[in-house]
């Protein structure tokens, strides 16, 4: 795909978002860029970190409430489950298998930006669930729910989207992507979606600051990603990762800021930038909700919350959409 920017030719969105966050100020990379090969291995180590309570949380979820979620999905003649950021389908893989072993007709269709990630996750269940029939997407949210909308079955989809994703988006591009979903949706369809809630700030801001670094890490591949495939000359150790957390609006931020000056040369796209010491780029936001927030997004969205399911600490919530 290409497209162009004042003159500018881009041969991938990757180039034309880098091109666009770098040069913008402040400047920002997107959080989605984060995951290549490395990128997925380091977020896997992340999953297992004791500070980063979303994995666990959300695996008790589905875990004890297996058999009423999976009534909840389940349609007279089956039922297609997208699975939008898929990742390694740990949780996931808990539902499946209870699918499988209650002979529930079901479509399992993971999505994903990383194609390695869906290769693993499609060799995994060829091994563990050979029976289970499994059709991978590689793409960003905007284009498989393109091709979502332009469905011509009428069985029964479930949209699922796990591990709070969507705390990566402010509130209006919240609201914008419910919205994308909602009007793909028929009335008989569900979106299952997780959200993190609100909780004691210092439990929050240790999730993203952890103590082995791997987060730290995992931020900073992204410069690496990009000086091997735009030929660019980031120095990855000149940079400190530096998380917040505003309790007043829920929002968490991470930044790469540059400890020294630094010109910055991204061949591929004919750029340079240019980093004052202590000058800041923004990677990622990551949200945390209430019930109320949630209500409220479901409503500008054309959705209402039908049922919900939160983990023992109260620390994490999967809530359940219809169309209104």
């Amino acid at each position: 795909m290409k497209t162009k920017k004042t003159g500018q030719q881009f041969d991938t969105t990757f180039y034309k978002e880098i091109y666009e966050g770098l040069t913008a100020f402040p400047k920002y990379i997107s959080s989605k860029w984060f995951y290549d090969k490395e990128g997925d291995h380091l977020f896997q180590q992340i999953m297992h970190l004791p500070e980063y309570y979303l994995t666990g949380c959300e695996y008790e979820i589905l875990d004890t409430h297996t058999a009423e979620i999976a009534s909840l999905f389940s349609g007279k003649d089956g039922f297609e489950l997208v699975e939008l950021g898929a990742g390694d389908g740990k949780k996931t893989k808990v539902l499946l298998n209870h699918l499988v072993a209650k002979n529930i007709p079901v479509t399992y269709k993971p999505i994903d930006i990383s194609q390695n990630a869906l290769d693993n996750l499609e060799q995994d269940l060829q091994i563990s669930l050979p029976d289970l029939q499994v059709v991978t997407q590689q793409g960003t949210y905007f284009e498989v729910l393109e091709k979502l909308c332009k469905r011509s079955g009428q069985k029964k989809t479930v949209i699922m989207v796990l591990g709070s994703n969507i705390g990566n988006l402010n509130h209006e591009h919240a609201v914008s992507f419910l919205s994308d979903i909602q009007k793909c949706m028929t009335a008989d369809d569900l979106l299952f979606m997780g959200f993190d809630q609100k909780k004691d700030p210092t439990v929050i801001l240790n999730a993203y600051n952890d103590s082995q670094g791997v987060t730290e890490a995992f931020n900073k591949n992204v410069l690496k990603r990009i000086n091997k495939s735009l030929d660019a000359n980031f120095d990855c150790e000149a940079f400190k990762h530096w998380p917040t957390y505003d309790p007043e609006t829920g929002t968490t931020k991470s930044f790469l800021v540059s400890t020294k000056a630094q010109k910055v040369n991204l061949n591929k796209l004919n750029l340079e930038i240019n980093l004052s010491p202590w000058e800041s780029i923004h990677t990622e936001i990551s949200q945390k909700y209430d019930d109320h927030i949630v209500d409220w997004l479901a409503r500008q969205s054309g959705l209402r919350v039908i049922q919900q399911f939160e983990d023992s600490k109260r620390y994490f919530t999967d809530y359940v959409f219809k169309k209104l």
